[in-house]
């Protein structure tokens, strides 16, 4: 059985947050031969990003692009996914490239998961050029300020996935948005002190669950791992009655 303590105080956990709190990712892959530009050569490039429940990277990429030609060619890539937004010295935040060879994925999850984080994306998701990709992640670089600085084995940075989670866990935010829209305003504004109307659950897995308004993302982070929809239930219940009792308490 493995111990959450190590899990959390591993470099490992800040490259999975920096994953699940990030919304997008500067995407880099190998410039294939036949292209206008020399082969070979890093091309980076910007792109929307989701994570599956063990934060493996999720991208929805079209055929028409450089990064996707050349992943067919050569199924290598990094991702730098930059948590240093707001910082008025960007050097002390973190940041983490993340390793690993990009596939094609049919499962339909993926793609729920991804249109949860990136409503806008279903005005284009069913076009033909466009399909779904998910990270095989190998290796991890992380930067968490100045002197922390560490290389993570793949398997450290992926989180632990719950099948009864992963299964049930799209119906956990559906009810959580449609009957207690509520509740989730209290974590985003009570919780994560964070502004604004119309905050939305777009996934939960066993370390938290995110939230989007607009343009903007914020992670809200559990107390104890979750492993099936009731413990995320009871989980978000009790997130909301402690954002109620700092209400009531003037907090």
């Amino acid at each position: 059985m493995s111990d959450p303590d190590a899990k959390s105080s591993s470099p490992a956990r800040p490259v999975r947050d920096l994953l699940r709190s990030c919304d997008r990712a500067v995407l880099a892959t190998l410039q294939r031969d036949g292209s206008d530009a020399p082969t070979g050569w890093p091309y980076a490039s910007l792109v929307m990003m989701a994570v599956d429940q063990d934060a493996s990277p999720i991208l929805l990429i079209s055929t028409l692009a450089d990064h996707t030609r050349n992943l067919l060619a050569d199924p290598r890539a990094s991702l730098l996914v930059d948590g240093t937004a707001g910082l008025d010295e960007p050097l002390t935040g973190a940041r983490a490239t993340v390793m690993g060879r990009l596939e094609k994925t049919d499962d339909p999850r993926h793609r729920a998961r991804f249109l949860a984080r990136h409503p806008s994306a279903e005005m284009y998701a069913g076009f033909g050029d466009f399909s779904v990709w998910r990270m095989a992640v190998e290796r991890a670089h992380i930067v968490a300020g100045f002197g922390r600085i560490h290389w993570v084995d793949g398997a450290a940075v992926l989180g632990d996935a719950p099948a009864a989670l992963a299964e049930h866990g799209a119906d956990v935010v559906g009810h959580m948005n449609q009957d207690h829209a509520d509740a989730v305003a209290l974590y985003a504004k009570v919780l994560l002190g964070l502004n604004g109307e119309g905050w939305i659950l777009t996934g939960v897995d066993a370390e938290g669950a995110d939230l989007r308004c607009g343009g903007r993302t914020a992670r809200l982070p559990f107390d104890k791992p979750v492993h099936d929809a009731e413990t995320a239930r009871v989980e978000l219940v009790r997130l909301v009655k402690r954002a109620r009792a700092r209400t009531s308490d003037g907090a």
